[in-house]
């Protein structure tokens, strides 16, 4: 019996000392439940924030696509203009010399707008044939040895867009 009697003394404790340890423990959790709320908040905030980004880097991307060669385009017009301004003088002009000269200034003027957008011809004629940036249509034999393997002519050019490829060179090689 003085076993029972003991452990039940241990286990009176003041009320005073439970009230304090409870509204501790209240208080603490209370105070967590806070915190979680807290986090919760932010969390759905940044997440809300992260869905609008996504929407408005999507709805932006197809702006950029859709409008990317207007700039180019609007170059272009220009010498459109002066295609159908020598259309017109082939029609009218009997001077052949004066047609070769307009047609040669409106070809000129296409390279160099081209040029100015970072369009640049890639050379090939006598080059090393090289699969990269060549796209071999034919190989032909030659009579000079230092030709075999390179490139003998060129079918169509070759075009660089900022120094990347944007149309391969079709050539002719040398065996």
């Amino acid at each position: 019996m003085e076993e029972k009697e003991m452990t039940q003394n241990e286990e009176q404790v003041p009320a005073e000392n439970i009230e304090n340890e409870t509204k501790e423990t209240i208080s603490e959790v209370d105070q967590l439940k806070l915190d979680v709320e807290e986090q919760k908040e932010k969390f759905i905030r940044l997440y809300a924030e992260f869905d609008n980004f996504k929407r408005r880097n999507a709805k932006e991307r197809v702006e950029l696509i859709q409008t990317a060669g207007r700039d180019v385009i609007q170059s272009m017009l220009e010498v459109m203009d002066d295609c159908d301004r020598a259309e017109k003088q082939l029609q009218t002009s009997e001077d052949l010399q004066q047609i070769k000269q307009g047609i040669q200034l409106v070809f000129t003027k296409l390279r160099n707008t081209l040029q100015a957008k970072g369009v640049k011809e890639m050379k090939s004629i006598g080059e090393e044939f090289n699969p990269d940036i060549h796209e071999a249509i034919t190989e032909i034999p030659v009579n000079d040895p230092a030709m075999v393997g390179k490139v003998v002519d060129e079918v169509e050019k070759g075009y660089t867009l900022n120094d990347k490829i944007i149309r391969y060179s079709k050539v002719v090689v040398g065996k």
